[in-house]
């Protein structure tokens, strides 16, 4: 069976990124944001969904980390579509809930073509590290825009916005990695359509 692998490189006057991704890893990473949180964030998401990443993005930090929190969304959306290819044989639909200590949240993603998030999360702190939280958002929506993939992402508890954050990635990693297992049923394209 063919690697469900991908490269992307983007260069902008903000943000200069390189990155590989494999669908069908061990979850080995090598991230470097200049973003500690985000990096930390990153390696969880590869971890639990077994996603092989390496991403290296030199960014605009002088300015503030909003460039290369959004691009780096882009470009993980972008690589995930590329490494899908037509999507056949897909399971297409995923979902998680991802608990850390008193933290929860729940995940449920479509690969259907169409990009829409839906983000019911608030955080009663406004910055982790060096990354505000309002950060998230963006990047989520960037991941569903560019991966044109529709996710309704919600924290339904928690305290600690460190728990928080590490569970809605945990639980957005957990969903992909169901959503785009393949399946022996599925010979053709998971659609009515024909289409994704």
């Amino acid at each position: 069976m063919a690697a469900r692998q991908a490269s992307i490189e983007r260069k902008t006057r903000e943000t200069d990124i390189r990155l590989r991704l494999g669908l069908d890893g061990e979850g080995r990473s090598r991230i470097a944001t200049g973003i500690g949180f985000f990096d930390h964030m990153l390696t969880a998401f590869a971890t639990h969904g077994r996603f092989d990443l390496d991403l290296r993005c030199r960014g605009d930090l002088d300015v503030d980390a909003h460039h290369s929190v959004e691009d780096v969304g882009i470009v993980i959306g972008q690589a995930l579509r590329q490494a899908l290819g037509e999507k056949k044989g897909i399971v297409r639909f995923g979902h998680a809930y991802v608990p850390l200590d008193e933290a929860l949240s729940r995940c449920v993603v479509d690969l259907s073509g169409r990009p829409y998030l839906h983000y019911d999360v608030t955080f009663k702190a406004r910055q982790i590290g060096a990354m505000p939280t309002e950060l998230f958002e963006d990047f989520f929506w960037a991941l569903a825009d560019h991966g044109r993939l529709n996710i309704h992402l919600e924290a339904i508890r928690g305290r600690n916005a460190h728990h928080v954050a590490e569970t809605l990635f945990k639980a957005v990693s957990r969903a992909l990695a169901m959503a785009v297992a393949r399946d022996p049923r599925v010979k053709g394209i998971p659609s009515t359509k024909g289409s994704l």
